[in-house]
């Protein structure tokens, strides 16, 4: 009995998926939905990295969806997580002695356009091969830089190294071309590069020119705030870093506001929007041909069809 039930109840559970896959392999209706997923690496361009090198390359997470306007243009809506980082370690020797580092986890959502190189002709299903595109629009960007600290992860943000209390979430502007290859009439194969212009200089938690007074930051020179602002004693015991006003020495460079650039592998996927559509359409029919031969309204059609004869 057991058993009976448990294949009844597969039967039950198959017959929408059955009639899911029927809709999404159906190449009759056109498609104007796109849903996407696909990772990627991510670099940073700020204070604590060599310019011009490419530094430390982070990964990314994505999931967006697309909506097809036109043939050739599109309204996108994207989120992204990413990891970026950046140390002197890794940097020149004029200035690793500085012995600045970050790792940040960030959040990122976007609301963008894209506009195709060449228009589709016909349905999704006969879309070109190939096709490159650019995109641009606006983003919501949340970040959190983050240190280490005697075996501990700190967060950078409250400490106001700098004397500064910069914001977590800020704009970007997302620039950006991409290429998509057609592996078959339901998925694309996309790779994009888009770079992140912000409105910040605090991803990494540098940005003045010169050190702070430490006497000034959040509990004083004995503060952490003050531990973490200058950590060249860190790199060298033997040194005298006391804070000089005249002499307070290099920082970072506000001159510049700090960006990113992402590079992600996707897979797109053509989705049907009105997956109960045929089987409405069926259960209308089915109700006025019901209702026409309660009336007796079949007779009559065929009756109408008899004179025009």
């Amino acid at each position: 009995m057991r058993k009976k039930a448990t294949i009844i109840l597969a039967i039950l559970l198959s017959v929408p998926f059955f009639g899911f896959s029927q809709s999404f392999y159906s190449v009759r209706r056109d498609r104007n939905l796109i849903v996407s997923f696909g990772t990627g690496a991510t670099k940073y361009y700020g204070e604590l990295v060599n310019p011009n090198s490419i530094g430390k390359v982070r990964p990314n997470i994505y999931a967006g969806a697309e909506y097809l306007v036109l043939p050739r243009i599109s309204a996108r809506l994207d989120a992204t997580w990413f990891q970026l980082s950046g140390s002197d370690a890794l940097a020149d020797v004029s200035r690793r002695s500085r012995n600045l580092s970050f790792f940040s986890d960030n959040f990122e959502i976007d609301l963008t356009g894209a506009v195709k190189l060449w228009a589709d002709q016909g349905t999704y299903a006969k879309r070109r091969p190939f096709n490159f595109y650019g995109i641009t629009g606006v983003g919501l960007l949340y970040f959190n830089p983050k240190t280490r600290y005697q075996g501990d992860v700190v967060a950078l943000q409250p400490l106001q190294t700098e004397g500064v209390s910069y914001k977590k979430i800020q704009f970007v502007i997302p620039m950006g071309v991409g290429a998509t290859v057609k592996i078959n009439p339901f998925v694309n194969f996309a790779l994009e590069g888009v770079y992140r212009k912000t409105f910040t200089d605090y991803l990494d938690d540098v940005s003045s020119f010169n050190y702070v007074d430490p006497a000034t930051l959040p509990g004083g020179v004995d503060g952490l705030s003050a531990k973490l602002a200058d950590r060249r004693g860190e790199f060298n015991p033997d040194g005298n870093f006391t804070y000089d006003p005249a002499n307070p020495g290099r920082r970072g460079n506000p001159e510049t506001d700090d960006s990113y650039f992402i590079v992600t592998a996707k897979l797109q996927f053509y989705i049907p929007t009105k997956f109960g559509q045929s089987k409405k359409l069926y259960n209308s029919k089915r109700k006025g041909y019901k209702g026409s031969r309660a009336k007796g309204g079949m007779y009559k059609v065929k009756r109408s069809a008899y004179k025009r004869r």
